[in-house]
């Protein structure tokens, strides 16, 4: 599954703040985000297609002011890449479906893998009949 919109065509479909961080790369301000403090059982999907991230099984509070995970809800879903902005080197996580910037990855988390995937929750809808 592939989403393909024109630019114009995300900026009708996401708010402004949506398509700041999906499109442009941006990042919510910390411990601001709607999904920062929540713990409500679900699944956690593309805010731009709907595209199944993450589970609420796999949440925890990192206290770096954005929803983390400690891994995908399905990795085909998410794809990994090197991202060199801001003088740094970090691994930014996007939505395989529709390219949409969802937030990083790092190697400082809890669990197996050691990974915490802290995600904007302006990237994400909380959908709460599945889990």
């Amino acid at each position: 599954m592939s989403t393909t919109k024109t630019d114009q065509e995300w900026r009708e479909k996401l708010s402004p703040e949506q398509y700041a961080v999906l499109r442009g790369k941006g990042t919510e301000p910390p411990f601001t985000g709607r999904f920062v403090h929540t713990k409500d059982d679900g699944t956690y999907r593309c805010a731009a297609c709907g595209a199944e991230l993450f589970s609420s099984e796999t949440k925890f509070d990192s206290g770096s002011g954005w929803p983390s995970f400690t891994e995908p809800k399905n990795s085909a879903n998410v794809e990994l890449h090197e991202d060199r902005s801001h003088g740094m080197v970090r691994t930014e996580v996007t939505c395989k479906s529709c390219g949409g910037h969802l937030g990083h990855v790092f190697d400082d988390g809890p669990g197996p893998a050691g990974k915490r995937f802290c995600i904007n929750s302006c990237a994400l809808d909380l959908d709460t009949s599945t889990q």
